[in-house]
């Protein structure tokens, strides 16, 4: 049945207030919220439901009826019981954000301190990177899958945005290989410090010798990370993070098996992260564009284990991703949990609430499934300035957090 709810958006727990039902869990929904009565469309509906209607004569009014707004009434105490919750749904969303984009922005602030000292100060750097790496690891849930949170504009010091980014996301895929904790360790110290060549470095142009500059950064990304006393592992996945499976990368050109799993990774995160925030003159993807250019046209650079439990990962819609959603709404992703792919979590346009109380809606538990993925530009003006898409793509994971007594009953 296709019907309507006469209620406010912010008063019923569904994406919409006209839909069609397609599951049971809709319906104990609607149980839930104490209606006597419901619009119900017949044209809009399944056809065998318009025949069924036909053969037992039953005319459906379509209109609002006096009993149905008596209905509305008697349930306003259920309706102002799930607008509550859908409140606290929300601060509890906007609380894990603002400790997502605290966390982020105290470790680009850590890392700058890291470009400060390692000219220096080596044996300070490293301890400072040691921290840093390990307070992050201690965020990771033991147990479980990690959630990835997209995080706001503008958190964290912009110059520090690209390692931190990369440590973040290569510590989640590392844990999502299996790789114990010194092994995690050791892979966030390489992510985290595998640009450091570039300190001091102008930029590069784009002619052979430009090229060969740029280049360089891995070599005295290596040489710093000696000095700070790292160990191997470190040193090769840091001078492997441009390296290419198929033999495409630099400096060594290296193949295949050449590759440990460390540089694997770092080199296939590293590679997406400058997809998303490229440097300036090139224009950014988005992360579901970025990840079907690397499946689609890149495959073949990156270790199929690791590009198979990136994809996992990060979701077939990864956080930052634009998209318009079965009902034709528009929304930008905003969170993925691995275990449901297809169904994020989303921020979802609609004009009658206003922007700085959009909730983040679960698409999992709506039953509400994605129709396409778009590009910020195809979005309708209104949709745009109301979604804001992130100019530069960063990620934090969720902690587990225990919530207070009173998230925990919402």
């Amino acid at each position: 049945m296709y019907v309507q709810l006469d209620l406010g958006w912010m008063h019923h727990p569904f994406p919409v207030s006209s839909f069609r039902i397609v599951s049971a869990d809709q319906i104990a929904k609607l149980k839930e919220l104490g209606l006597a009565e419901v619009r119900y469309f017949p044209n809009k509906s399944d056809s065998e439901l318009r025949e069924l209607d036909s053969v037992a004569g039953e005319a459906f009014d379509t209109t609002a009826t006096e009993s149905a707004a008596n209905a509305m009434v008697q349930a306003s105490d259920a309706a102002d019981s799930v607008a509550a919750k859908n409140r606290a749904y929300l601060q509890i969303q906007n609380r894990i954000l603002a400790m997502c984009n605290q966390r982020f922005g105290d470790a680009t602030r850590q890392y700058q301190a890291v470009e400060r000292a390692v000219t220096v100060q080596p044996d300070l750097a490293r301890n400072q990177s040691e921290v840093l790496v390990s307070d992050c690891l201690k965020e990771l849930p033991e147990n479980g899958d990690s959630v990835i949170r997209l995080l706001s504009e503008g958190a964290g010091e912009s110059s520090a945005l690209h390692p931190v980014n990369v440590m973040v996301v290569s510590l989640l895929l590392g844990k999502a290989l299996g790789i114990k904790s010194t092994e995690l360790h050791e892979l966030g110290m390489a992510a985290l410090l595998h640009d450091l060549g570039k300190l001091g470095m102008p930029a590069a142009g784009f002619t052979p010798a430009g090229r060969q500059h740029y280049e360089s950064h891995v070599g005295q990304s290596v040489a710093f990370a000696q000095q700070m006393g790292l160990s191997d592992v470190v040193l090769t996945a840091i001078a492997q993070h441009h390296e290419m499976a198929d033999g495409s990368g630099f400096p060594l050109h290296l193949v295949g098996d050449d590759m440990q799993r460390p540089g694997q990774i770092l080199a296939l995160v590293n590679h997406y992260e400058r997809m998303c925030n490229p440097v300036v003159g090139v224009e950014a993807l988005t992360p579901h564009e970025a990840l079907s250019v690397i499946f689609a046209q890149r495959k073949s650079r990156f270790d199929p284990v690791v590009l198979g439990a990136f994809i996992r990962m990060m979701g077939v819609y990864p956080p930052g991703s634009v998209v318009q959603l079965a009902n034709d709404r528009y929304a930008i992703v905003v969170s993925v949990n691995s275990s449901r792919p297809l169904r994020p979590k989303v921020i979802v346009h609609d004009p009658r609430v206003p922007k700085d109380e959009a909730p983040v809606l679960d698409l999992e538990a709506m039953q509400l499934g994605i129709r396409r993925s778009m590009k910020p530009a195809q979005l309708p003006r209104d949709a745009l300035d109301y979604l804001s898409p992130r100019k530069r793509i960063c990620y934090f994971f969720e902690r587990a957090v225990d919530p207070g007594p009173d998230e925990a009953q919402a």
